[in-house]
Formats: C-alpha cells, sequence, structure tokens
C-alpha cells in the first residue's frame, strides 16, 4: 500500500482541485476526500492517514480543531493547512503543524510541503526482512529489529546488502572489513548470519555458494533499492546519509 492521505475542504470546488493537484503528485497515494470534516474525523481514525491536508475556516469543526483531534489520535500524522486567509498561518503554525499552502494550491506548493514533512514517511513493509540503509544501516524482521550475536556480522551484512545481491568470495569481504587476515573468523560471522535469518523464518535471504555469498534482493524491502526504482517514497526519504557507521558505504544517488 502506499501513502495515504486526508483531504477536508468544505468547498466542494477547492476540494476538487485540490484532489486533482495531489494526484498529481502522490500518484500512488490513496486519497480519502471529505467536504463534512466531522464525517472526515469519524471516518479517518482507524484509517492510519500519513498526510491530512485540511481547509481551517470551515462550519460545525475548524481545522484547527480537527487537526488536534487528528493528531491525538495519531502523533505523527502530518497535518498541511490550506486556506485563503492568511491571518491563520500563525496560529496553524502554533500547534507544530508540517506546512501550510495558500488557496488557490498547485503542484509548486504542495511538493515543497510534501519534500518537507515534519515526520518523514517511513516505506510500508511487505516481505519479512526489512532492510534500512538511510542514516544508520538497521536490520528489521517484521518490523522488529534483528539481533546478530556480532556486530560485524551486521556489517558483513550491510555489505552484501551494498552490494545488490552480487556474489561476494570471502578474500574481498576480509579486504573490506580488516586489513589482516581474519578469513576463519569471517567464516563464524557467516555461520551467525544464517544462524540469525534462520531463527525467523528467513534463510533463504542469505545465499551462500562455495566460496563466495550473496542476498537474495527479492526476499527483502530495502529503502536504497527503493531509491533506486524511483519509488516516491524512498526519494524522500533520502537525506544524503546512507549505512553512516560504515566507512566502506558509498551511495550512488544518481
Amino acid at each position: 500500500m502506499g501513502i495515504k492521505v486526508l483531504l477536508v475542504d468544505d468547498e466542494q470546488l477547492q476540494l476538487t482541485r485540490l484532489e486533482s493537484v495531489v494526484k498529481k503528485v502522490l500518484p500512488e497515494a490513496e486519497i480519502f476526500s471529505y467536504v463534512n470534516p466531522v464525517k472526515a474525523l469519524e471516518e479517518s481514525k482507524d484509517k492510519g492517514i500519513d498526510i491530512a491536508f485540511l481547509d481551517i475556516e470551515m462550519p460545525k469543526i475548524t481545522g484547527i480543531k480537527l487537526a488536534k483531534s487528528l493528531k491525538a489520535v495519531n502523533p505523527t500524522i502530518n497535518i498541511i493547512f490550506a486556506t485563503a486567509y492568511d491571518s491563520f498561518a500563525l496560529e496553524a503554525m502554533k500547534m507544530h503543524a508540517s506546512g501550510y499552502v495558500s488557496k488557490p494550491v498547485n503542484e509548486e506548493k504542495i511538493r515543497k510541503e510534501i519534500d518537507g514533512l515534519r515526520f518523514p514517511i517511513e516505506l510500508k513493509e511487505k516481505k519479512k526482512v526489512q532492510v534500512k540503509c538511510f542514516g544508520n544501516f538497521d536490520v528489521f524482521h517484521e518490523g522488529a529489529p534483528l539481533r546478530f550475536s556480532y556486530s560485524k556480522s551486521k556489517e558483513v551484512f550491510a555489505y552484501l546488502i551494498d552490494r545488490e545481491g552480487v556474489g561476494i568470495n570471502i578474500n574481498e569481504l576480509n579486504a573490506v572489513l580488516w586489513e589482516e587476515d581474519h578469513k576463519s573468523y569471517l567464516r563464524n560471522l557467516i555461520v551467525d548470519i544464517q544462524r540469525t535469518l534462520k531463527s525467523v523464518g528467513a534463510e533463504d535471504v542469505f545465499v551462500k555458494r562455495h566460496n563466495e555469498c550473496f542476498i537474495d534482493t527479492s526476499k527483502v524491502d530495502c529503502d536504497a533499492y527503493e531509491y533506486k526504482a524511483n519509488n516516491p517514497d524512498a526519494i524522500r526519504m533520502y537525506r544524503g546519509e546512507y549505512m553512516i557507521q560504515y566507512p566502506w558505504a558509498i551511495f550512488d544517488a544518481e
């Protein structure tokens, strides 16, 4: 599933225009549109909304009050106010909204707010193993951190993720991780990786054949892989940092 976006404006023409623009900027998004803010609040509570575009001046419940109610349910929802009245901007910012756009909205305005979200949207999990390369490197199993017995095992796994399914032999791995010969210890790390993945039923992620090993990239969700596949969610997540705890890690963002 993609990003979930809530749109609320009591003027139908404004709502239709907003929906049209958001669809162009976020073509993969699942959009929920409402002219009735009370109904929007009632029906969106359990939808896991990522971003809410709210008109401020509405009958029955204002955009400010609606935003507070939405944040009470989901503190990390990104609230972006859309209004023709600049006088509401200060009040909107006081509640630490993600953004503010003036009407009429257009693609440039919406894209600018999406690129600067207060709470960046994480990629949705699909496979058993998720890999986070942007920022610090981490590995998760169904959303929970995967614990290797040795920290070096995690670095070996990181290097294999970085190589994107290319087979790497023991000598190359040893040269990347150490200046001296530690191939005996490296074999223990490989066993640790195999054991750790097997413990969560994901042993098919790591493949070892003769003197080389690699990652089956089809078995993992990885933000770096999604970035290179032009996934808009992954592109927005990248902040110029890649596996920052490892000196050998370089990400080609081109």
